[in-house]
This record gives structure tokens, C-alpha cells and sequence, in this order.
């Protein structure tokens, strides 16, 4: 295309005025800075979501069972045997969820506690968590826990210890002339710690038997959820489907994800809410491309009256410029991409910018960072309609400008 070609010597042609070039290149450059930025910040994004699935796997089910309405499922041994029957389960188990007061010596602190069945290590991976002691239902003939690091540090409990377990009592009378009798107790061993690295995690909660929270809570069969681990070999999504046959409509079955959709809603609202802002950082950088294609029109005067003198319209002339404006867009916009993307893989793979805190106590060194082909795509549409934007108000600045020239 003619208008093309022209554009591509007059951007690359030597300028009468040094200032031109400059300006030419100041624009490129800040294009080529906010798309780095860009790439950068949604591929770190991109490793602290990842960072975040990779500890929700260690310690949340892999599916997990819900009743619609309510808080508890009345018939929860019912429902886990006859969801464990399937094919394409490895293993079910009703589990408690509730919250309580732990009481070690004279500390007290809240805590929410989950009660697991016997074998409950086929269907999550907590004990490869545990950083001090270990994941037992037993000990010394007394119900064992397993505590986070936040509760073992706040109440200064160690493995070997007692504690004890306060719930609301859910019937029954209570004397008001003795507190006491308000809650439900019981003494556990504490067998060991645990880290996930997650703050929801690794502040208020323990792992005790499910006897022990039924005990507590006046329960018999009832569970507040089923937990499951699918047989390897099995596509997740099938074997949801399966359950959800299973069991029917007054059951939700929900994945991993869909477990913790709060927070990864979160990271993704983040991560979209600071592209916009970095995106309109570009369209800002990208409106210095208005100066120099204006500055360029006065130093190709001579130029436009030659092509006008030749039989060149208006229109052509104009998307001259609008192409030139395309030009010093995508040039940048590319650059900055491939400067993202260089910068993102040397820390993906090499990690030269490491988190300030101790690394005694982080489970990572470097800032976590991955690079998304469809974060890519998306870069570039953004540099596309953010050129097309800067050539239409370009255009529109200078029509006047080449009609008094020319």
C-alpha cells in the first residue's frame, strides 16, 4: 500500500530538526515502557495465582460436596458411601467444619477446627504440611490435633501438649449462674504443626478426629461437607458430573477452585483492575505520537506539496500520517512486548528479584511470575485499538493542518 511505504521513509528518513527525531523516539519508547509494564504486572499476577492453586492442592480436597441450603448434611455417612462407590472415586469422607476455643494453660485463643475422618491423608495432602510432629487420630489413648503455626505460636502449644476444645452447646439447658455449662469440652493431644503459607490457613486452624466434632456439636451422622478424592486416571470435570448424579439437586459439588472462588476473584479483579490502569497509561503515552506526527507535517511540507502537485488527494496525504502513527505505535507496542516478555522469563526461570522478607519463613525466594500466551494476545489487541484510537485523533488534528499547508 503506497500511503504504508510513504509512511515507512518518512519515519525512517533523516529529519531537518533533531527535536523531530527525539520526539519520534521519546513516543516509541513510552509506548514500549507502558507495555512492558503490561506484560510484567499480568504475568506476576499470573505466578501469584499459580502460587496460590499450588497450596490450595496440598490442603483442600480435590471436590468437595455441599448441601444447597443449610449448614449441615443430616445423612452425611450416607452420602459419602454412596458417592465412594463410584468408579471414579478413590476415596469419600464426611468431615466437620465449626469454630471453637482452644484453651492451653492461660492462653485462649478463637479457632476453627475440621473434623476429619480416619484415613482423611488419602483424600488431602496435609500431612506433606506438617513442619513439626505428625498427622495422627490418636495417641496415648487421647484424640489428637493438629495445629497451624499461627495457633501454636499465639497459644505457645507444642506437639505432646494438651489442650482443650470449647463449643457453644447446641441444646440442652444452660445455668446462667455458671458460664461453664454454655459450652461442650474436650481434651486432645497435640500431635503436631502444620504451614500452608496461606494466612486463612495458617492463622486459626486445627485438624481433629470427626468422632471428637460430632461429640462436641451433639451430631450423629450429619457432616458439613463430603470430601473426595477422584481415582488418578479420572478427568475432574467427569467425575463432577457423575457425583452430581449421583447425588442430586440438594447437594452442590464444587472443584478446587470453585472451593476458594472468593479468592481467586479477587487476584483475577486485581489483576484486570491494574491492566486497565497500566492500559491507560499507554493510551496517555501513546497521545505524545499527536505532537510528532504534527511536527512532521511541517518538516514534510515540501514533501506533501510535491505529492499534492502529482495528483496525491487529501485523503491519501492523511493516512499517510495515520499510517506513520500505526507505525511508531506498533513498532513500540512490539518492543515493549518483547522486553515484557524477555524480563518475565528471566525471573520465571532465574528468579534475580527475590521477596524482602526472611527466606527462613518463606516457602518461596523470587517473586513468582508466568507468562500467558492469551495475556500476550491480549497485550497486543490493546496496542492495536489503543493505535487506532491515537491515528483517528490524529487524524482529526491535522486535517487542518494539511489543508492550510498544502
Amino acid at each position: 500500500m503506497l500511503p504504508l511505504r510513504i509512511a515507512w521513509r518518512y519515519l525512517l528518513a533523516k529529519k531537518t530538526h533533531a527535536a523531530v527525531n527525539i520526539i519520534s523516539l521519546i513516543s516509541m519508547v513510552g509506548v514500549a515502557v507502558a507495555t512492558a509494564a503490561i506484560v510484567i504486572v499480568l504475568s506476576v499476577f499470573n505466578g501469584f495465582s499459580d502460587l496460590a492453586l499450588g497450596h490450595l492442592s496440598v490442603i483442600d480436597p480435590q471436590v468437595k460436596v455441599l448441601p444447597v441450603s443449610g449448614k449441615a448434611i443430616s445423612n452425611g455417612d450416607s452420602v459419602a458411601a454412596v458417592v465412594g462407590r463410584l468408579e471414579c472415586i478413590e476415596s469419600a469422607s464426611p468431615v466437620i467444619d465449626e469454630r471453637g476455643l482452644m484453651v492451653y494453660g492461660g492462653h485462649q485463643m478463637p479457632v476453627v477446627f475440621k473434623g476429619v475422618g480416619h484415613g482423611y491423608s488419602r483424600i488431602s495432602d496435609i500431612d506433606r504440611c506438617v513442619v513439626d510432629g505428625g498427622f495422627t487420630d490418636s495417641a496415648y489413648n487421647m484424640p489428637c490435633a493438629l495445629v497451624c503455626v499461627g495457633v501454636a505460636y499465639n497459644i505457645d502449644v507444642h506437639p505432646g501438649q494438651d489442650v482443650a476444645l470449647y463449643v457453644p452447646r447446641r441444646q440442652g439447658r444452660i445455668n446462667t449462674a455458671n458460664p461453664a455449662t454454655a459450652f461442650r469440652a474436650d481434651s486432645l493431644l497435640v500431635s503436631g504443626v502444620f504451614r500452608v503459607d496461606q494466612p486463612e490457613y495458617d492463622t486459626d486452624r486445627i485438624i481433629i478426629p470427626l468422632d471428637v466434632a460430632r461429640r462436641l456439636l451433639l451430631y450423629d451422622h450429619e457432616a458439613s461437607s463430603i470430601d473426595i478424592r477422584i481415582r488418578e486416571g479420572w478427568d475432574i470435570g467427569e467425575a463432577i458430573q457423575e457425583i452430581k448424579s449421583v447425588v442430586g439437586d440438594s447437594y452442590k459439588v464444587q472443584d478446587r477452585l470453585q472451593q476458594q472462588e472468593a479468592s481467586f476473584r479477587m487476584i483475577s479483579i486485581e489483576k484486570w483492575v491494574t491492566f486497565m490502569m497500566l492500559a491507560f497509561i499507554l493510551l496517555v503515552s501513546s497521545f505524545n505520537i499527536i505532537s510528532t506526527l504534527s511536527m512532521l507535517v511541517l518538516e514534510k511540507r515540501d514533501n506533501l506539496l510535491t505529492l499534492r502537485a502529482v495528483g496525491a488527494s487529501e485523503s491519501m496525504v492523511r493516512r499517510i500520517f495515520i499510517c506513520l502513527g500505526w507505525l511508531i505505535s506498533a513498532i513500540g507496542g512490539m518492543v515493549g512486548i518483547l522486553v515484557g516478555v524477555c524480563l518475565s522469563l528471566a525471573q520465571q526461570y532465574g528468579g534475580f528479584i527475590h521477596l524482602s522478607a526472611d527466606p527462613a519463613s518463606l516457602t518461596i525466594t523470587a517473586y513468582p511470575v508466568r507468562v500467558d500466551f492469551m495475556d500476550l494476545i491480549t497485550v497486543v489487541i490493546v496496542v492495536v485499538i489503543i493505535g487506532f484510537i491515537t491515528s483517528q485523533i490524529t487524524s482529526m488534528f491535522i486535517r487542518g493542518q494539511l489543508r492550510d499547508r498544502t
